[in-house]
C-alpha cells in the first residue's frame, strides 16, 4: 500500500503566530484566550498544560481571573476587543492578518455604498467577527439562502468570503447572485485566504491519484470540513480525524494508495503521528 502526503497541508503562518503568541513565556500563567485560539484539540490542550486560560467567548468575560486577554486567529469585532478594554483587561490580538483583510474590506465596501454580504457560516466565529461592527448586513452559505437578498430590500452589494470557503463553491454563488433580477449592482472581492486554496487544490490533485483518504484536523475546523468535501465531490473515500489513535485498520484493507492532508489549524507533530501510524499499517 503506498502512502503520499498532500503537498500543501497543515498549519498555516496566522495560525502558527497565533500558538507562537499564546505560547510566550512572558505570560507566565497570566494569559486567557478568549475563545479557541485555533479549531484544534491538541493545540488548545497544549495551551492548557502551558498554564493558559481559556473561555467560550465575550459572553463569559466575567468569567476571566487574568489581566492579560487574547483575541483568537480567527479575528474578533473592535466592539468586542473595545469592551475587554473598558473591562481592564490588556489585550493581545492574534487575529490572522488575512482574516483582518476581510474586515477592512467590508468597512471598506460599506464606505463606498454597498449593501455588505458575507459568503460563509454564520455561526463561524470568523464570521461573528466580520459582522460585528456592522450595522446591518446578510450572511449567504447556499443558493437556499438567495431570498433574503430580495427580501431585504437591497440592489447594490458589496460582497466577501470567510476565508475558509471554497474557490469553486463561491465563485458559483456570485455568479448567481449577479444574475438575481433585483440586483443592480455587486462588487466582490475574494477574501478566500491563499493556504485555504493551496490545501483545497492539492487534496484536490492528490485525490486524482488514492483511493482512500485521511484528512486530519478538529472536528469543528471549518476548513478541514472543507478538505473533506472536496474529497466527497471526487467521489474518494475519506475519514475525518484529530488524532492518530482514531484510525482503523479495516479503513486500509484492499487499498492500493492511501493519501494523507490536514486542515490549516493542524500542527505538524500531529500529521507526522498518523502518518507514521498508517506506514505501520502498510507494513503489516
Amino acid at each position: 500500500m503506498k502512502v503520499s502526503l498532500a503537498s500543501a497541508m497543515g498549519t498555516c503562518f496566522g495560525v502558527q503566530d497565533a500558538i507562537n503568541l499564546a505560547m510566550s513565556p512572558e505570560f507566565n500563567n497570566e494569559l486567557t484566550i478568549v475563545g479557541q485560539l485555533v479549531h484544534n484539540p491538541q493545540v488548545s490542550d497544549s495551551l492548557k498544560k502551558n498554564g493558559v486560560s481559556l473561555v467560550p467567548g465575550i459572553e463569559d468575560i466575567d468569567k476571566i481571573k487574568t489581566k492579560k486577554v487574547m483575541i483568537t486567529a480567527h479575528g474578533a469585532a473592535e466592539k468586542t476587543k473595545q469592551q475587554l478594554h473598558d473591562a481592564g483587561f490588556i489585550v493581545y490580538d492574534a487575529s490572522c492578518p488575512l482574516v483582518m483583510r476581510v474586515h477592512q474590506t467590508i468597512k471598506s465596501l460599506v464606505t463606498k455604498g454597498y449593501f455588505p454580504v458575507v459568503i460563509g457560516q454564520k455561526d463561524h466565529v470568523e464570521v461573528k467577527g466580520i459582522v460585528g461592527d456592522l450595522d446591518d448586513y446578510l450572511v449567504i452559505n447556499s443558493e437556499e439562502d438567495l431570498p433574503k437578498i430580495e427580501n431585504s430590500g437591497n440592489r447594490k452589494l458589496g460582497i466577501v468570503t470567510q476565508t475558509t470557503q471554497q474557490r469553486d463553491k463561491v465563485e458559483v454563488l456570485v455568479e448567481k447572485i449577479r444574475a438575481l433580477d433585483y440586483v443592480d449592482e455587486v462588487s466582490f472581492v475574494n477574501t478566500i485566504c491563499q493556504p485555504t486554496h493551496d490545501r483545497q487544490v492539492a487534496v484536490h490533485e492528490l485525490a486524482d491519484q488514492v483511493d482512500l483518504m485521511i484528512v486530519i484536523g478538529g472536528y469543528n475546523s471549518s476548513n478541514t470540513k472543507k478538505l473533506v468535501h472536496v474529497c466527497g465531490e471526487k467521489g474518494i473515500e475519506a475519514h475525518h480525524i484529530e488524532s492518530f489513535d482514531q484510525l482503523d485498520k479495516n479503513w486500509f484493507t484492499n487499498k492500493q494508495h492511501v493519501g494523507i492532508t490536514a486542515g490549516t489549524s493542524t500542527p505538524e507533530n500531529v500529521i507526522n503521528e498518523v502518518h507514521t501510524k498508517i506506514l505501520e499499517i502498510a507494513e503489516e
